[in-house]
């Protein structure tokens, strides 16, 4: 079974920068992609970002390009989410998730190992 542990959430304020990191227990093979999610309370979860392991290909939702990005470390099997630009409405509990299928998706359903999540809070 897949352990993902993400870690770097916190408080900041708006226009802080964070660093999200999120640690796999295995090797992630090539044409997996590793995702972010967030969902924030009262709300459903949604997309954030997807890295594709094979040429870190990037995909990410309209309410984040530019701001974040994702990156990956594939001797770690560690992947990233810079968030600079933060606004409060980027405050959530934000995820990590892996997918195994061949394709992209931005749907959480089809992500079949999360990690535990990490608070991000930005203040205004």
């Amino acid at each position: 079974q897949v352990q993902l542990v993400e870690s770097g959430g916190g408080l900041v304020q708006a226009g802080d920068s964070l660093r999200l990191s999120c640690a796999a227990s295995i090797h992630i093979a090539s044409f997996w992609f590793l995702g972010w999610f967030r969902q924030a309370p009262g709300k459903e979860r949604e997309f954030v970002a997807a890295i594709r392991w094979l040429d870190s290909t990037t995909f990410y939702s309209d309410s984040v390009k530019g701001r974040f990005t994702i990156s990956r470390d594939n001797a770690k099997n560690t992947v990233y989410l810079q968030m600079n630009s933060l606004k409060p409405d980027d405050t959530a509990v934000y995820s990590c998730a892996l997918w195994r299928g061949g394709r992209p998706s931005f749907e959480p359903k089809n992500y079949d190992s999360w990690g535990q999540g990490t608070q991000v809070t930005v203040s205004s």
